[in-house]
């Protein structure tokens, strides 16, 4: 194992050296990570049963942090007043998602509860924009589509976690787990862990304005009081018996209000530090459930992971976006650029544990067949996808896609729309 661990660790140094060049081709940081995991485990550098050990805590706190700074970056009025495209896709259309995500599972899997298909779409539905980097970096599309999707894949593995819950609660209950109340702990975690989210992130936020005015503290430490926010948010939740992935993301979302763009520290975390967690839980899976994965590849879940990818997706985000402005080609790259990701993967192996035996291991691995192929294909797309449609929304001349927004000269810089230059008008 000495040996594995050492060759990730030079891996890791070299992959950094070329980054940013990579992230401009086919070849992106997930597929990388998620392949060498893969490659070390069948070679038996990194035997699986070690890289489980690891697994759930580096992916937990991943997912716990990414989903506090995802939140922490979105302004709540402003998402309101000006991103109707992003707005449309996370409101109309995930509901869309997880409804047409149960119905394209059903012939897949026969006989299963129908909470159980429905945990199913919902554990399928969020995307994750670390997939499709080359899309939303790529400065030859415009930059209207690209913060739609990346509000869109920063909001909505926190607003499909609800969902998750509640289904596997109501499927729990389904197949009578031990007895069990599932629907009084699916209600506990959805009530509590969002108010101790909104208290730990308003007060978490007031403090830190208050420390700031005084000159108490500095950058180099607020950061770090953020990431033990986040952290401070999920163990509250989790000692109270609400759930700490719902509180983490509404405490950021809380927090992020509050400081109302004044958080910088939070954008360079998310573009460094952040990046490593993403990296060692996408290179964790690889190693510790993908081999097996593979072995449980069928055609069935094979045909249903397409369906969710081809066709689930496109035809949610085509209604959301129904009486907007958002031209065809918007709307069926949107649709084609929902690659699954960490959230996928991290809310199966959540719930597993909760739900019977006879439908948990095909959920989890229903997930991580989901991941690697989304990766693959998307990843492979990216580049050339958005080349297409940068070409196809400058052909089409003065539409909304292809007008600029606002009249700043500041570049794009990802999801906060405070860092922009959008106005009331802008749209989307």
């Amino acid at each position: 194992m000495g040996i594995g661990l050492t060759i990730l660790a030079v891996f890791v140094a070299g992959f950094a050296l070329f980054a940013k060049r990579l992230s401009a081709t086919v070849v992106t940081a997930p597929m990388v990570f998620i392949g060498l995991g893969y490659a070390m485990s069948a070679s038996g550098l990194l035997p699986p049963e070690s890289a489980e050990i690891g697994l759930h805590v580096v992916a937990e706190a991943a997912l716990v942090l990414l989903l506090f700074l995802d939140a922490a970056q979105i302004d709540l009025a402003a998402l309101r007043r000006a991103h109707i495209w992003p707005a449309r896709m996370l409101f109309l259309g995930l509901p869309l998602k997880i409804a047409l995500g149960t119905l394209a599972a059903w012939p897949f899997l026969p006989g299963w509860p129908l909470f159980a298909l429905a945990l199913v779409g919902a554990i399928l539905a969020p995307t994750d924009a670390a997939l499709g980097q080359a899309v939303v970096s790529n400065g030859q599309v415009p930059d209207r589509s690209r913060r739609a999707l990346i509000v869109e894949s920063g909001l909505n593995d926190g607003l499909a976690l609800p969902a998750v819950l509640l289904f596997a609660s109501l499927a729990a209950q389904a197949m009578d787990r031990d007895g069990i109340d599932w629907i009084l702990f699916g209600a506990k975690q959805l009530a509590l862990g969002p108010l101790v989210g909104a208290v730990v992130g308003f007060a978490g936020g007031t403090m830190l304005l208050w420390a700031q005015k005084r000159r108490l503290t500095a950058e180099a430490f607020e950061g770090i009081g953020a990431v033990a926010l986040a952290a401070s948010a999920y163990l509250l939740a989790v000692q109270v018996g609400g759930n700490g992935f719902i509180a983490a993301f509404v405490a950021g979302l809380c927090f992020g209000n509050v400081l109302k763009g004044r958080c910088k520290f939070v954008y360079e975390f998310t573009e460094s530090e952040g990046q490593i967690l993403t990296w060692g839980a996408f290179f964790l899976l690889g190693a510790a459930l993908l081999p097996e994965a593979l072995n449980r590849l069928t055609p069935e879940i094979l045909g249903l992971i397409l369906v969710s990818l081809l066709i689930v997706r496109p035809v949610a985000i085509w209604l959301s976006l129904m009486g907007t402005d958002a031209s065809g080609a918007t709307r069926l790259f949107f649709g084609w650029f929902g690659p699954r990701g960490l959230a996928t993967a991290l809310f199966a192996l959540l719930v597993v544990q909760d739900i019977g035996h006879r439908v948990a291991e095909p959920v989890l691995y229903i997930a991580i067949n989901a991941v690697w192929i989304s990766a693959l294909l998307h990843g492979l797309t990216a580049v050339p996808g958005a080349k297409f449609y940068a070409s196809r929304i400058a052909a089409m001349g003065d539409c909304p896609e292809s007008r600029p927004v606002g009249q700043s000269a500041k570049p794009f810089t990802g999801m906060n729309p405070s860092e922009s230059a959008d106005g009331p008008g802008a749209g989307g």
